[in-house]
Formats: C-alpha cells, structure tokens, sequence
C-alpha cells in the first residue's frame, strides 16, 4: 500500500524514546523526512539522525526540544519549516511526568497545590506543541497529527493528564478536519514490545492512507 508519505516532513517528540526510535525509523523507510526532537539524549538523537540522514544527507536531523521551555514548541516548528519548508505530520509522543503526589496521601487530601502542576506539566507541553503544529497543517489543507499515550500512569493525576490527550483529539479533530488535518491518539501495550505495532499504527494514521479515521484513540493491547 502507498502511504503516501514520500518526502513529508515529520516531526516526532521523545524520538530517542522506544516507540519515538521505532516510528522514526518506520517513517523514514516510506521515504519521509524526519526531524527528531530531544530532550536529554543529543549523542542518541544524532546517532538515529545519522542513520536516517540518506545519501544526501537530508533526511533527518536532531532538535533540541524542552519540555518545561513554553517557547520550545515554537522554535521546534519553526525549525522544521525552515529546513523543508512544512511540516505535514506530527508524533507527540514526548512526555513530561511532573512531580509525583504524595502516594500514601488519600485522594481527597491531596491539596491543588500538588496536583494541579502535576496534570498542567504533563498536558500542557503537548498542547503548546500541537497548537504551533498546526497553524501550517491548516494553511496548506493537509497535516496528521498523532497523540502518543500510555497506558501505565503513576497515580490518578497523571491518569486525568493522559486522559485529556484522547480529549484533545477528540475535540480537535472536529475542528480541523474541514481544513484536511487528522488528529488521534494511540496508546501502545508496554515497550519495547508494542513499539512495533505502535510505530504501524502510527504510520497509518498519519499517511495518505488514512483519509477518514480522525477523533479516535486507539488502544493497543495486542488481543
């Protein structure tokens, strides 16, 4: 099947991550270019770029990307436009754990003091970086957009935290799919086993292929 993503311009989030290395390298085998962006790991993120760069050299690169930074989604974009002249596809799939509540505290207890940074550190980076993304998605009438989830939270917060990643695909995507963008989230089965799968999944959703399914988080249990 062709996916169509032959020279797309991709970016993806948490790239030196198990399931951002397996989608990088699964978008670049179809011929996209794929910019990575970190946050710690530079040596991991130029060695994959280097892997992925094809023999004109261009086709991928490393970008810093920091996650606490309310500026970085801006730059990161930008950077990407700047090299290829677009971006068509986003991969969220970097995550920020704030700082862990107090585990023996009771729900109830637990001041907003505490939870609210928790839920507005992991949630808000993603939603700075989406909204940055697609500005041009909408300019050209094409773009995909997915959300990369988990299925393994530390505690309730974090949980309400990724639960609003399948919102904002849902309430996205109805918004935007007018103008030709695509926007879902996908929750893989724990790494490294479902990065495989997760990396398919996600080539689907944001290939040509897929000219329909938009709003949906898909779960992958491997069952």
């Amino acid at each position: 099947m062709d996916l169509g993503l032959d020279g797309r311009a991709v970016l993806v989030t948490g790239a030196t991550g198990v399931v951002g290395r397996a989608a990088a390298r699964a978008f670049a085998a179809q011929g996209a270019r794929v910019a990575l962006a970190f946050r710690n790991r530079r040596e991991a993120a130029e060695e994959l770029a280097a892997e992925l760069a094809g023999p004109d050299g261009n086709q991928a690169f490393a970008v810093p990307y920091a996650l606490e930074d309310s500026a970085s989604p801006r730059w990161v974009v930008a950077a990407v436009e700047e090299r290829w002249g677009a971006l068509d596809v986003l991969v969220a799939n970097a995550w920020r754990r704030g700082a862990r509540c107090d585990p023996r505290a009771r729900f109830e207890d637990i001041p907003e003091g505490d939870w609210l940074p928790v839920v507005a550190d992991s949630l808000a980076p993603v939603i700075r970086t989406v909204q940055r993304a697609v500005v041009g998605m909408r300019e050209r009438g094409w773009g995909r957009i997915a959300l990369v989830s988990s299925r393994r939270v530390p505690d309730e917060f974090h949980g309400a935290a990724e639960a609003g990643l399948h919102g904002l695909a849902r309430g996205l995507s109805g918004q935007v799919a007018a103008d030709g963008v695509l926007v879902n989230a996908v929750c893989p089965e724990g790494a490294p086993a479902g990065a495989g799968a997760a990396a398919q999944t996600l080539l689907f959703l944001c290939s040509a292929a897929n000219t329909r399914l938009t709003g949906h988080t898909l779960t992958l249990t491997g069952g």
